[in-house]
């Protein structure tokens, strides 16, 4: 089978390289940096392709002879790189979380009889199929909540934070308004607010704070309260809060010396420097998911743990892991007809398919991901 997978970047590299084991698999890498693509030069199976994947005509190029496409681009150039796939007629697996409601596609999909599996990484993406999977064990779900942050082992002032993902789409969590569900209604609330400590074991205390990450579960679950919080060290929520509120992250342009300047563009070229992870650098993912429901009359609470860490052996960092390996999974389970709804579909909908949801712990447990599940009568 002949897979594209667009962008290949920190978790677009391990998504070529998790696909490209399998014996039956030729995977195209595309992206438009050529020293990114020459770290894959050495991989079975993978062909690289340099190109500016927002060219006019690009995508369709690239995608024309694939049986499916990784869509693994940035955030905000996402939604229209998913369009193109569609436009072809090809079945895909997204993981930009670009901005737009991706169900403005799903005309398009359906009518190209494809499958499209959308923010399918870690969060949005494993919380949703865990949230789809009580769904479907439960005869209602009263409340859901997701805790969820991915961090370097080592902190360092004054940060004490290192992107793992797309720093640009970072600062997009730190300025869009956080959407939750409370009493059935949703309402909104500021991002970086309503900061909380919360322990974990083997980590410590971190922070959790308001960020917009239930997504396409506002429309999709039915559960009457809802909402989903980013983690970090303590203090962290409240320096980038100084940032917005001074407006190092405003998108309006300010005359400096003659130029005009957008703040986030200076704000962003400062940051990324300083948050890029270096080679061999460790990073942890970790993520707490509860929902609680009933069931014959009974009710039951379901909290799901995850904690993951940096491989050394193939120096793949864990937001890679479990971001990538998500994608990789279901991506499988679309090629081989293990998940055949077509049109837009997010995660929750892997979750409530039985046999996807089994398959995926199973390949989970494969890649040594540790996913812990506990259920109590309350």
């Amino acid at each position: 089978m002949e897979i594209a997978v667009l962008g290949a970047g920190i978790v677009g590299s391990a998504v070529v390289k998790d696909l490209a084991e399998e014996a039956d698999f030729r995977v195209t890498a595309v992206d438009k940096n050529g020293q990114t693509l020459e770290k894959l030069a050495n991989v079975p199976h993978v062909k690289a392709i340099t190109g500016d994947l927002n060219k006019r005509g690009f995508v369709a190029s690239v995608v024309a002879d694939c049986d499916l496409a990784i869509c693994a681009v940035p955030g905000f150039m996402g939604f229209e790189t998913l369009k193109g796939i569609m436009a072809a007629g090809k079945p895909a697996v997204d993981i930009s979380f670009f901005e737009e409601d991706p169900f403005m596609l799903d005309d398009l999909a359906k009518s190209k009889g494809v499958t499209a599996v959308v923010d399918c990484g870690v969060a949005p993406g494993l919380c949703n199929i865990l949230a789809g999977h009580v769904e479907a064990v439960l005869d209602k779900v009263d409340s859901y909540v997701c805790y969820v942050g991915g961090l370097p082992r080592i902190r360092q002032w004054p940060f004490e934070y290192k992107a793992v993902f797309s720093p640009s789409d970072v600062l997009e969590e730190y300025t869009r308004p956080a959407r939750f569900i409370e009493y059935g209604q949703e309402v909104v609330r500021p991002a970086l607010s309503d900061i909380e400590p919360i322990h974990f074991p083997g980590i410590g205390t971190l922070e959790a704070f308001n960020t917009d990450g239930l997504r396409s579960l506002r429309k999709t679950m039915g559960a009457p309260f809802m909402k989903e919080k980013t983690l970090r060290y303590p203090g962290h929520a409240q320096l980038m809060r100084v940032f917005v509120e001074t407006g190092f992250l405003s998108e309006a342009p300010v005359e400096v010396e003659g130029q005009s300047v957008r703040p986030i563009a200076l704000t962003s070229k400062l940051l990324f420097d300083q948050w890029r992870l270096e080679e061999g650098e460790e990073d942890f993912t970790i993520m707490q998911v509860i929902a609680e429901g009933q069931k014959g009359g009974k009710r039951y609470r379901y909290t799901y743990d995850l904690l993951d860490t940096y491989d050394r052996e193939t120096h793949t960092t864990s937001m890679a892991r479990t971001t990538g390996y998500t994608c990789t999974i279901v991506a499988r389970q679309v090629l081989r007809g293990l998940f055949t709804q077509r049109g837009i579909c997010p995660p929750e909908f892997i979750g409530r398919t039985g046999r996807c949801y089994e398959n995926l712990l199973s390949e989970y447990e494969k890649r040594g991901i540790g996913l812990k599940e506990s259920v109590v009568e309350i």
